[in-house]
């Protein structure tokens, strides 16, 4: 095996599955959307045919979410999968401000109740819409692959 073949055998194109836990992907999805963090599902090398992503701020570590594989420029990058990739129909984040208006009268401890099983309701519908199948990039193209939902 010549040194650039056994580097194309570490790369990403020999994913063929990746794991995500169901929280995870709901917990990388609610960071996104509530906040200004990039927070997504990291596979890192080296790369195998079954690989785990696991959940990931990009700002973590102080790398800005560039190659953190120890500073060599020979190894392959870790993989990034955005997890509104991962969840089919993301449903819209229930604000506070929608669940404060469907309970005008409430007092706020009842509000505080009914956001909380809001945010439950809707972390419940993100596990639930964890897809099969994922799209990755390798090589500068894009291919498809498995997903396994764990949880």
């Amino acid at each position: 095996m010549t040194e650039e073949s056994a580097d194309d055998a570490a790369g990403p194109d020999r994913i063929r599955s990746i794991a995500v836990h169901r929280e995870d992907v709901a917990n990388a999805l609610e960071a996104t959307l509530r906040s200004d963090r990039e927070v997504v599902l990291r596979a890192t090398p080296p790369f195998s045919g079954r690989m785990r992503a696991r959940l990931h701020a990009l700002d973590a570590g102080g790398n800005g979410g560039h190659n953190g594989n120890g500073g060599s420029d020979d190894a392959p990058a870790p993989l990034y999968i955005d997890p509104r990739d991962l969840v089919a129909d993301v449903p819209p984040y229930p604000e506070v401000d929608d669940t404060a208006a469907e309970l005008p009268d409430a007092d706020l401890e009842t509000r505080r109740e009914r956001h909380a099983e809001s945010v439950e309701a809707w972390r419940e519908t993100v596990r639930e819409r964890v897809g099969s199948t994922v799209e990755i990039e390798v090589d500068g193209g894009v291919r498809s692959v498995d997903v396994n939902a764990l949880g």
